[in-house]
């Protein structure tokens, strides 16, 4: 019987409890589409069953393959509610009356299973004690921790974490890999607006104010990038882009690399990797809130509006300062407090963001594919496209991470120019190099410490580049072409980086950076025949 293109059978009411039912109907590929000869495609997989059960539409969160492979196993396991209702989705073939038949026969078929189980415990409770035994010494710690007292559900995966310790990996971990990818770029985007709304209320969106030596700039907090742009499309884009990378190699890609190394993996792998950088998560979120957050905003917007200057220019932060009839200085206080918080929790997602990408990199090097998977040759083709997919989602990163320290380092330099804008002081910068003038001197010196903490972010980012690089690179000689295009597409951003406000003429260096950045994200294949090819089957690339 089939139905809407699939394998259909129906609900055989035969008091099969939920172990029994589940292994017939696996066995005969129940809700399997027909393959391309009009015949059943045959028995369901662990990997196929899991795979099926992710694709549904409604369910978000998908299934682990783990929990999968436990429904295979002669076990004491049961089915959850949950898992129930997906599960009847594919043996009623998407229709909505068979999936409703299923459901029900799956929810009986699990109560059955649970009666035996309390049966058998009542008659062993009743059995005649034994002596006893001393532990068997082959079974290890980890074997017998895993054994949970209750059999009749299924195992939840990190509830023996749960019970131990609130872990910050794993907490940041869950930020990019659960729920919608929508939810961390939404929150981190919504919360720039705020602040952008709460600066035209308090009317700093646009400030101009006369310096000392009657130069008029522009310091409004809507025309400062590293507050603007940077928090509302780059920063988004990124944790855009690290959650889809994450989904698609926590879900899809080191299952496929396992499954092909002929070992075996589980959700419990992953967790260790994560944790292993707990260390890595606690370090970046004290020297982002503490340093990045609470001394910084100490320093230079909280002692200079309390002692009215200091040596940093003036900016949205301390306009109360020169100008009192805009804002006065309590407001002040309150709103860079706020604004400094939300950014130093910004930027440790960021660096969150960038263990995570160094974390697959590692997974990806467990796995010794240089060893295993690549000598065979039906796999060399797909294992190659799975891990360009994964460092190309890294580039990406890595350009985004670059732009965010271009903005930083602009909007520190603009300050501490002679330009009323910063748009005036591009266009300044690149009228002077067609016509051969010199750059306006600055007879103000200043103290940026926003250059330090730009050289921070576009290193950190450099890092992790690199260091999937080197580890492809010794994967095998395939990855070096593409490898080294990247490159030089890291390099020119970080020299621009570098150049900013370096030379008269440094505005068209800076153009063709984030030209070529903006064409990288675009295409990080970087037009190549055989990136085109590769890139059309990618969703994340």
């Amino acid at each position: 019987m089939f139905q809407n293109g699939k394998l259909f059978l129906p609900p055989p009411n035969d008091g099969s409890d939920w172990k029994e039912l589940f292994k017939k109907l696996a066995a005969v590929g129940a809700g399997r589409a027909l393959g391309e000869d009009g015949f059943p495609a045959g028995p369901w997989t662990p990997e196929l069953l899991a795979e099926a059960i992710s694709q549904i539409d409604s369910n978000r969160a998908g299934v682990d393959l783990r929990t999968v492979q436990l429904w295979f196993q002669e076990n004491d396991r049961g089915i959850s509610a949950a898992n129930i209702r997906w599960l009847a989705r594919v043996f009623g073939c998407d229709d909505p009356e068979a999936t409703a038949a299923w459901q029900v026969e799956l929810s009986a078929a699990q109560a059955r299973l649970q009666a035996k189980r309390r049966e058998a415990k009542k008659a062993d409770s009743r059995a005649p004690e034994r002596p006893d035994l001393p532990p068997d010494p082959k079974v290890d710690d980890e074997q017998s921790s895993s054994v949970e007292p209750t059999p009749d559900a299924e195992p939840e995966p990190n509830a023996d974490r749960k019970k131990q310790r609130i872990s910050l990996a794993r907490r940041s971990e869950t930020l990019f890999n659960g729920g919608s990818p929508l939810n961390l770029p939404a929150a981190v985007f919504a919360g720039a607006s705020a602040l952008g709304f709460l600066s035209y209320i308090l009317g700093i969106h646009s400030a101009v104010y006369l310096r000392a030596d009657n130069v008029a700039k522009e310091v409004g907090f809507l025309w400062a990038p590293n507050w603007t742009f940077l928090f509302m499309v780059l920063l988004p884009l990124f944790f855009a882009l690290v959650t889809e990378l994450l989904a698609f190699w926590t879900r899809e890609g080191r299952v496929k690399l396992w499954t092909w190394s002929d070992t075996t993996t589980s959700h419990d792998d992953w967790a260790r990797n994560v944790e292993g950088a707990s260390f890595s998560y606690w370090a970046v979120f004290l020297i982002c809130v503490l340093f990045a957050g609470v001394f910084q905003w100490i320093g230079v917007c909280l002692i200079p509006l309390l002692e009215g200057g200091a040596d940093y220019a003036t900016s949205w932060g301390t306009l109360a300062i020169v100008r009192p009839e805009v804002i006065s200085v309590p407001v002040s206080i309150g709103f860079t407090a706020l604004a400094y918080l939300y950014m130093c929790l910004c930027f440790y997602l960021f660096f969150a963001g960038l263990i995570l990408l160094h974390t697959m990199i590692h997974d990806l090097r467990r796995i010794g594919l240089d060893a295993t998977v690549l000598q065979q040759a039906g796999s060399q083709d797909e294992v190659y496209e799975l891990c360009l997919r994964l460092m190309r989602g890294i580039f990406r990163c890595t350009i985004l991470g670059l732009l965010v320290a271009l903005c930083m380092k602009a909007q520190s330099s603009y300050l501490t120019s002679n330009a009323k804008n910063i748009l005036d002081w591009l266009a300044g910068d690149l009228s002077s190099a067609l016509a051969g003038r010199d750059g306006a001197s600055n007879g103000f010196h200043y103290r940026m410490p926003t250059h330090y903490s730009s050289l921070l972010v576009a290193l950190s980012t450099i890092v992790v580049f690199v260091y999937g690089s080197i580890c492809l690179r010794g994967i095998g000689t395939r990855f070096h072409k593409p490898l080294w295009k990247m490159a030089a597409v890291v390099t020119l951003l970080f020299a621009t980086y570098l150049l900013v406000d370096a030379f008269v003429g440094f505005s068209i260096v800076l153009g063709i950076g984030v030209f070529v950045a903006v064409f990288s994200l675009v295409d990080p294949g970087l037009s190549s025949r055989r990136s085109n090819e590769i890139g059309s089957r990618q969703i994340v690339s």
